[in-house]
């Protein structure tokens, strides 16, 4: 990735030094003018508090979900159902595994690891035990059988859900958390998708003619060659990529139809990330690539949109008109891929186009019907917003995302939907597996307004949350009792745990908004008292020590030490 093409965060615009720095700097020199410089970088505080009222819904709200999704687990094998009515007999691998278990088992992580550590985990080894069939590769399993739900193999069908677990499911996970027995899982299932791949091409064998099957694969495949260095994932990659971009499969020159919602979208993105993985270590192959990438998404652009710029459900890229006109609910998983050409080859029109997008949001879709009024067209969105936000922080895009937010919890109190009505204020949102889609968006939307910190333990009533300021980081906590625990920090996890060259936007990650380097070291102000202390960036990742006691209010202020 070019360095004149840096990854752009959400700070403030304003002065070369930021006022919690200025505030730090003068608490350092005097005491008692330090206590009066942090007090006028109380704004800071009050949005930081703000955040933190925000954030503490985000994970209750989660955290009832999952405590009421798990009542309905079934009684011998411990494994969710994919919905609470129809399909309560079945457990499978595309919606039950990838949509819903992966974000309880994220839920559990940050508000109770003792169920991370416990269930969760022996609920994967289950799976793993009962629903692997071919080699390592799940069906659909039914609890009434206590065995698979069809007698006969669907290859195409396991296939498709091996790709949608990984991919939705398994990936999100370790992008997040990194090592864990998930991890293993997804490299079980990627090596036995290709093990047993069974379409013939002139490249080699590929798992599946589907351009959703091979945009899955395109999006996992990149990362896991980055994560293992293992050149298979690569070359798998390159065969997809020469199948798409060097033959005539080509999406917008060859496709009669090219979805851009879910379920056909992924190819766009999948690509550009194989793109932006062989710049680096193959640039021959990435140069025979460049304008065929190009073709395609300066088509999807000239043809694909309205005029707020977002894009359409379905288009006939050949005729250039739209097939489904409604809006897809998916436009951030597409211009993810815009934007990392843009980082690459500096092409300002594909970041023009992101701004756009963003900046249209406020004005005209709030509480839009992206995909039939339920909570995970909501989610889908606002997840979008969320990874180019992060790039491009244009504040009425912040504002529509603290709107929609909202909207999305609201079906939550309401259970609307016939035969939800004992859920109604409670956990269950739709009483079907995209209720999972409702914790992921969630906790992406609280790590935004926490700038990925996190407590443990976590309680529901301690609140906290923060804002950014250039590199620096305010910082509020309080409990409606005591309290004492630790405050943990991120890290740049694109490069701990993927090994990414760079930090290109991601479906399916985590974002970052405030990092630190363990090798580091950063002071940390106490602004209640004007005290400071340098820590080791490794003790921020491992847990700042806070107490609090009730009615009381922590205000920290963070920034990396300076060199003296």
């Amino acid at each position: 990735m070019r360095s004149s093409r840096p990854v752009n965060r959400p700070t403030p615009a304003g002065t070369h030094r930021s006022v919690l720095a200025l505030a730090l700097l003068v608490a350092l020199a005097s005491p008692v003018s330090g206590q009066h410089a942090v007090r006028t970088a109380g704004s800071a505080f009050t949005a930081a508090a703000a955040n933190a009222r925000l954030a503490n819904e985000a994970f209750v709200r989660s955290d009832r979900l999952m405590m009421d999704w798990l009542t309905l687990a079934d009684s011998i094998t411990g494994l969710l159902p994919r919905n609470t009515t129809n399909d309560r007999d079945i457990w499978n691998a595309k919606d039950c595994a990838a949509d819903l278990y992966p974000f309880l088992v994220l839920t559990a992580w940050y508000t109770r690891p003792e169920l991370y550590a416990g269930r969760m985990q022996e609920m994967l080894l289950t799976e793993t035990a009962l629903t692997s069939r071919i080699g390592r590769l799940p069906d659909t399993y039914s609890f009434s059988r206590r065995g698979f739900a069809e007698s006969k193999i669907d290859t195409a069908a396991i296939m498709f859900g091996g790709s949608e677990y990984v991919k939705d499911g398994l990936m999100p996970i370790t992008e997040l958390l990194g090592v864990t027995p998930w991890r293993a899982r997804m490299l079980g299932i990627v090596d036995d998708l290709w093990r047993y791949a069974p379409v013939d091409t002139r490249y080699g064998r590929i798992v599946s003619l589907d351009p959703e099957v091979n945009g899955d694969m395109l999006l996992v495949l990149s990362r896991l060659y980055w994560m293992t260095h293992d050149a298979r994932y690569l070359e798998y990659a390159t065969r997809l990529g020469d199948y798409y971009l060097l033959d005539a499969h080509h999406p917008t020159r060859d496709f009669a139809t090219l979805r851009l919602r879910d379920h056909g979208n992924e190819v766009v993105s999948g690509l550009t990330e194989l793109y932006a993985t062989l710049l680096k270590v193959q640039p021959q192959k990435a140069a025979a690539y460049r304008a065929p990438i190009h073709e395609m998404l300066d088509r999807i652009l000239a043809v694909g949109r309205n005029e707020d710029g977002l894009f359409y459900n379905v288009i006939d890229p050949r005729a250039g008109k739209a097939v489904d006109a409604h809006i897809a609910d998916n436009f951030g998983y597409v211009l993810n891929g815009y934007y990392t050409i843009y980082q690459l080859d500096g092409t300002t029109a594909y970041r023009d186009a992101v701004r756009k997008a963003l900046g249209a949001l406020d004005g005209k879709y709030r509480g839009f019907d992206w995909e039939n009024l339920g909570q995970d067209g909501d989610a889908d969105a606002i997840e979008g917003a969320l990874y180019l936000f992060n790039r491009e922080p244009v504040p009425s895009a912040a504002a529509w995302m603290d709107y929609q937010i909202r909207w999305m919890w609201s079906k939550q109190d309401s259970a609307h939907r016939p035969g939800l009505e004992r859920w109604r204020g409670r956990g269950i949102v739709e009483g079907g597996y995209a209720d999972g889609n409702f914790n992921r968006t969630s906790l992406m939307y609280a790590l935004w307004k926490t700038l990925g910190t996190s407590v443990r333990p976590w309680r529901a009533d301690v609140r906290f949350g923060a804002v950014r300021d250039g590199d620096a980081v305010a910082i509020t906590l309080d409990a409606d009792s005591t309290w004492s625990g630790v405050l943990r920090f991120d890290v740049p996890r694109h490069r701990t745990i993927l090994g990414l060259p760079g930090d290109w936007p991601r479906i399916n990650s985590y974002p970052e908004w405030y990092t630190v380097d363990s090798s580091a070291r950063y002071r940390v102000l106490d602004a209640r008292t004007g005290r400071s202390q340098v820590v080791a960036g490794s003790e921020l990742v491992k847990g700042l020590s806070v107490e609090l006691r009730r009615g009381e209010q922590a205000r920290l202020v963070v920034s990396p030490e300076r060199s003296r």
